[in-house]
């Protein structure tokens, strides 16, 4: 499969899209045109007038005043990418360094950034190749564009740094040896419209809100299994009730559980308590309230996806240069900090279904083994659960309300969006962890609601989950059960069949 880069609106599903069926990347000729229209004035530029122009024959940050001999801004544009290449910490995934580059030429096929025809056409080489640059996720302070992390991500295309390929870490110039590449000579303006961006920050933003919204969709029918396990009752989730409060992700969620639930057995058997407890009444308004912040997350991310980060800007049809702060990550710091605390609380009231689950209530084992005592059964998986639950809520302090000053006091306020970014791929790797533990709680007690049935898709998902998890009649080694319960979570559970 080809997608063609002609700068047409770009949505998030079409992005999943491409990385999930490992599209091959080309630019169409408005994009080229673009491009080139866009070089060819800046050389120009640069050419005809002696103006400080501030990146491109300027220092940078506080050094913005300096000049910059004309013989020089090659050597200029080298030396920003080989001096902010200061990234530390982990690796970040090669999953998400695919994204990277993915957003990156997307940000610069728009014709603004003054970049070359031929720096463009090497990122999407390595994007083809399955070229991966190695990155670090931290440094970046989410303000003037991810600069250390997006100097990394540009090393290989002057012949520095390392990259993955097929599994295997290469020096850049080891590669470009064997394959006859050679190293491309940035012009004014190049390195500098490729560390300014916020590509970082947008591929983490993406990722999570991609598995977020599976997710949710996958919590829902976990969910519904876990209420007919615990021997729940349906009316909380009834169309008036729910569409009396107005909010339009706990309308679609009560809609969504009706949906899960019809033709379950269980769920219509006479039930002897009045109520349930919140975990279990509440989730239309909780998962509800979730999925209305997913939808806003997705909707900040997908115009940043599609917008032009790097500073300074270039109109050609407009003579103009503008040095502004496109490159500020606030938009993104701020949804990726709200949408931790949603998915936080996602994984939160799991954790108080699972508890519930255990409890030896409603007919129930205690710890969901039919001998306790000789047995411990789920006791310590529900610990486990909590431990990540807990977690989740020390990662949930909010990074985009920090704030230090950089390069003299020139860039004085920043957003702290990388950090938001990392923070949040955390929260979302324990919020697939308690999935996999609910699914694996909720599955082990409906087993005890026999021979009643739940819904046929529930049931569907049932069957599909024995396959990998069996059900657990003594104490067994649990850690392989768990792992394999999680591994199983991590696809569309809606696609599960029989």
């Amino acid at each position: 499969m080809t997608f063609t880069i002609d700068n047409q609106w770009v949505s998030l599903s079409l992005i999943e899209s491409i990385l999930e069926s490992n599209s091959i990347l080309e630019l169409g000729q408005n994009a080229k045109e673009a491009i080139l229209k866009c070089r060819r004035y800046l050389d120009e530029k640069v050419e005809k007038t002696d103006d400080l122009i501030y990146g491109i024959n300027t220092g940078f940050g506080s050094l913005c005043n300096t000049a910059i001999a004309s013989d020089q801004l090659e050597a200029l544009q080298r030396n920003l990418v080989l001096s902010h290449a200061c990234g530390t910490g982990e690796e970040v995934p090669e999953k998400l360094v695919r994204r990277m580059l993915l957003l990156k030429i997307l940000g610069l096929s728009h014709g603004y950034s003054g970049v070359q025809l031929e720096t463009v056409e090497r990122l999407i080489y390595f994007f083809n190749e399955g070229i991966a640059p190695i990155v670090y996720q931290q440094g970046s302070l989410g303000a003037s564009g991810d600069l250390a992390p997006l100097a990394h991500l540009s090393l290989p295309l002057i012949g520095e740094g390392e990259v993955l390929l097929n599994g295997k870490r290469w020096a850049t110039s080891e590669l470009y040896a064997q394959r006859g590449l050679k190293s491309i000579t940035l012009k004014s303006k190049e390195g500098l419209a490729l560390l300014n961006g916020t590509q970082f920050m947008s591929a983490y933003a993406s990722y999570a809100v991609a598995n977020s919204l599976r997710m949710w969709n996958n919590w829902n029918l976990i969910a519904a299994m876990s209420l007919d396990a615990y021997d729940g009752r349906v009316n909380p989730f009834q169309s008036n009730v729910n569409e009396i409060r107005n909010q339009q992700g706990q309308i679609e969620t009560a809609r969504v559980m009706r949906d899960l639930l019809n033709g379950s057995e269980i769920a219509i058997q006479l039930k002897e308590h009045v109520q349930d407890p919140y975990s279990f009444r509440c989730i239309p308004q909780v998962h509800g309230a979730s999925k209305d912040t997913i939808d806003h997350a997705a909707q900040i991310v997908e115009r940043e996806i599609n917008a032009v980060t790097d500073n300074p800007t270039i109109f050609p049809d407009e003579d103009d240069v503008v040095s502004a702060g496109n490159f500020h990550g606030q938009p993104l710091a701020l949804i990726m900090d709200f949408l931790a605390i949603a998915m936080a609380e996602m994984a939160s009231i799991s954790e108080r279904r699972v508890y519930k689950l255990i409890s030896g209530t409603r007919g129930l084992p205690a710890f969901l083994v039919a001998n306790p005592g000789l047995n411990s059964g789920f006791m310590i998986a529900q610990y486990a659960c909590a431990s990540v639950v807990s977690q989740n809520k020390q990662l949930c302090t909010p990074a985009s309300v920090d704030t230090i000053d950089s390069s003299n006091g020139q860039e004085d306020h920043v957003s702290m969006g990388a950090n938001a970014g990392t923070k949040l791929y955390r929260v979302i790797q324990n919020c697939q962890t308690v999935q996999g533990i609910e699914l694996l709680h909720a599955a082990q007690a409906l087993e005890f609601r026999r021979p009643g049935k739940s819904s046929a898709l529930v049931e569907q998902l049932f069957t599909a989950y024995r396959k990998h998890v069996s059900f657990v009649k003594d104490d067994v080694y649990l850690h392989p059960l768990i792992t394999e319960s999680i591994k199983f979570t991590e696809k569309n559970l809606r696609d599960e069949r029989i």
